[in-house]
């Protein structure tokens, strides 16, 4: 009467796989939990790849930052290091809101750093090796998109997301590595 559509009862959610559950056995409240984690996830994924967007690009194009970071080795291996330190506060308090996403954006930010002071090889081994390990994270990219699936707690979220975003950071450098063996030749 003022143009309003009625909504069918069967109307599918395209997020939720076209009504089809994950993986077979499922049940129907499982699923959507599950999509609402893939969702979560994803969400957080991309806003670590944004953050660490950001924060590389400021890291090379910022000339002070830059100098400092190439110029100080032991600054370096300092900022090599704290994200092996940061692990275990990720891993300890993955289920505790809002320190969780603190110390995520800590680890991302630490990574973020190191992305903006890469140092390449040499333009053959850096191919050779890029190509490689370019093959190699896509697989973990599958693996752990897999584990999410099917392996993760609803409460694990930030596990999946730093699992993910290494993964995909690293893709990323491979790929990196590849076009500046290309470059140089």
């Amino acid at each position: 009467m003022y143009g309003f559509t009625s909504v069918s009862s069967k109307e599918v959610d395209l997020e939720a796989g076209n009504g089809e559950t994950l993986y077979p056995g499922l049940g129907l409240g499982e699923n959507q939990l599950r999509w609402g984690l893939i969702r979560k996830v994803y969400g957080i994924l991309a806003a670590q790849l944004v953050l660490t967007t950001a924060v590389s690009a400021v890291t090379v194009l910022y000339t002070p930052i830059n100098t400092l970071l190439t110029g100080s080795v032991g600054l370096l291996l300092f900022l090599s290091i704290i994200p092996f330190l940061l692990l275990w506060p990720l891993h300890v308090y993955h289920q505790k809101h809002p320190v969780n996403l603190i110390v995520l954006g800590l680890f991302t930010v630490s990574l973020s750093f190191l992305v903006g002071a890469f140092f390449p090889l040499g333009s053959t081994s850096t191919a050779i090796y890029g190509g490689l390990s370019a093959l190699v994270f896509c697989g973990y990219i599958v693996y752990d998109t897999d584990h999410l699936i099917k392996r993760f707690s609803y409460d694990e979220y930030i596990l999946a997301s730093a699992a993910l975003y290494l993964d995909i950071l690293n893709l990323f450098l491979s790929i990196l590595r590849i076009l500046s063996s290309q470059r140089n030749n």
